[in-house]
């Protein structure tokens, strides 16, 4: 007999966001973390306008919103000089299938708190001072074995445990890439009387530069800079007098005191993946699988997605809905991805250092593209039957829209696919037929709905995301992706019947 269904090893965004969409799916889950307190340290700091949207499927975004800032321009000064204020945000304007235009600033701890909440409302708390050192997995389960010799048995084990993941160690997978200990920095949150909140200041001179990002909902600002080096050329330990001592040599500003030190830190260029995310009933999440350069805020946006990708599969396969080798996609999915974001976070790290060398460039020139969001490559991506190519594929992201429900009250596409399920929508009267008859048989997998009947395209939004103009079907996954494209009853019952049946890729 299990403890749980699913033991999550690491409370940070990552193992919340999983155990947020097991227990809103009914799967048992227990999560525990190695820190006897939650950690208040603003680390990873940006939410992105796609992390929003998987957050909103969640039931948080509205919270980091109300937490958070999406408008902070940058200031940029040279050798002491003000050189200009750059706004990202000005021009961006939210459309009718992307609800959120800008990403938004906020503390990795207030993340996590969010999510604490959250997970709180299904009755659902971090185990905390617990630390897994390791496992053993037979073809039942698996049993997690603690630092104190306690042992806790499990259906699956996801370790989200971080960079030095003890679950990772424990499944002998290889952590590919590099460690660069010549190419590092120091961060920490303090407090800086004197300095407006209203900018991300970004000091540069030609020998380096320091920054201050004012944390929302604190007093703090987030410190980043090039360490100070000993001797041998290796990063100095970080301290309250060195933080002054680097502000004073690049920001030039007389009379500023760095105080209250609540987190300080050295943070060295990581670039690293492992070559598989599950081994048996063990699978990996977030940094445990892959770490990366700090800029762009890509590891947080990436675990996050990684946890939404996995807890609908993990879900219908321990619910017995779905067969094991739907687990095997999420391998297929998430590790390109993960190669993908590891290249992109690179080259935005070259270019942030490049910044500081002229003064008509900036950290701004290092502003992240939007992340790979889409999944045309997976065996979950069924050929395209209908629909217009150019504009949507299977395995692409599915839009949102506003459309009107049944008694007319506004409702956007992304409140209906809030559902934990697969969600069918017809467009055409001509479908509606076979759309309840499709709901009928798979409904425990499937809400469906027909457009102009159960919900109204009062704009034509919906048709244009979705690139309709005839009578069609489009299936769309938990995870708020492209399943299927078509005009054929018979294809989205088989895709749907495949789920269940669907074996190991090998």
């Amino acid at each position: 007999m299990s403890d749980t269904d699913v033991l999550i090893v690491g409370a940070g965004p990552t193992g919340l966001t999983l155990a947020i969409e097991l227990a809103r799916r009914g799967t048992g889950v227990r999560i525990v973390d190695a820190a006897p307190v939650p950690h208040r340290e603003s680390r990873g700091k940006g939410l992105q306008p796609r992390t929003l949207e998987v957050l909103e499927d969640v039931g948080v975004t509205e919270r980091a919103l109300a937490t958070g800032t999406t408008r902070l321009p940058f200031r940029k000064y040279f050798d002491g000089a003000h050189v200009s204020d750059t706004d990202r945000a000005a021009d961006t304007r939210p459309t009718p299938d992307a609800p959120y235009d800008t990403g938004v600033l906020i503390g990795q701890w207030q993340v996590e708190e969010i999510l604490r909440d959250r997970l709180a409302e299904f009755g659902i708390t971090v185990e905390r001072g617990l630390e897994v050192t390791g496992f053993e997995q037979d073809e039942n389960g698996v049993t997690a074995v603690l630092a104190d010799g306690e042992r806790i048995r499990a259906g699956r084990l996801v370790g989200c445990d971080g960079g030095r993941s003890r679950v990772r160690k424990a499944m002998g997978v290889r952590f590919d890439g590099t460690t660069e200990p010549a190419q590092s920095m120091v961060v920490g949150d303090v407090a800086a009387e004197g300095i407006s909140r209203d900018f991300w200041h970004q000091w540069f001179t030609p020998d380096g530069g320091v920054m201050l990002c004012p944390m929302p909902g604190t007093d703090s600002f987030q410190f980043q800079a090039g360490p100070e080096l000993d001797a041998d050329g290796e990063p100095l330990p970080p301290s309250l007098e060195s933080f002054q001592r680097i502000f004073d040599r690049h920001a030039r500003v007389p009379g500023i005191k760095l105080t209250d030190p609540t987190w300080l830190s050295v943070w060295r260029v990581n670039v690293r993946m492992v070559d598989r995310m599950r081994v048996g009933r063990v699978l990996l999440a977030g940094d445990a699988a892959h770490v990366h350069p700090i800029a762009g805020g890509l590891g947080m946006n990436t675990g996050i997605q990684d946890a939404y990708n996995l807890g609908w599969k993990l879900a219908l396969v321990t619910a017995g809905r779905a067969a094991p080798g739907l687990l095997d996609t999420y391998e297929e999915e998430r590790l390109p991805v993960a190669a993908w974001t590891l290249g992109i976070s690179t080259d935005l790290y070259a270019r942030v250092l490049e910044a500081v060398k002229e003064p008509g460039t900036g950290i701004e020139a290092a502003a992240a593209p939007p992340m790979g969001t889409g999944y045309r490559w997976s065996s979950l991506a069924a050929p395209a039957g209908a629909g217009d190519p150019d504009v949507l594929r299977p395995g692409d992201r599915a839009p949102d829209a506003p459309c009107l429900d049944a008694s007319g009250r506004p409702v956007r596409l992304f409140q209906v696919y809030a559902d934990p399920r697969f969600t069918l929508l017809g467009f055409g009267t001509e479908v509606a037929d076979a759309v309840g008859k499709l709901a009928v048989e798979h409904q425990d997998l499937l809400q469906a709905f027909t457009l102009d009947t159960d919900l109204r395209d009062h704009e034509g939004h919906a048709r244009r995301a979705y690139g309709v103009t005839d009578p069609a079907l489009v299936l769309v996954r938990p995870d708020n992706h492209i399943a299927l494209l078509t005009r054929d009853p018979a294809e989205v019952n088989d895709y749907l019947s495949h789920i269940a049946t669907i074996g190991p890729k090998e």
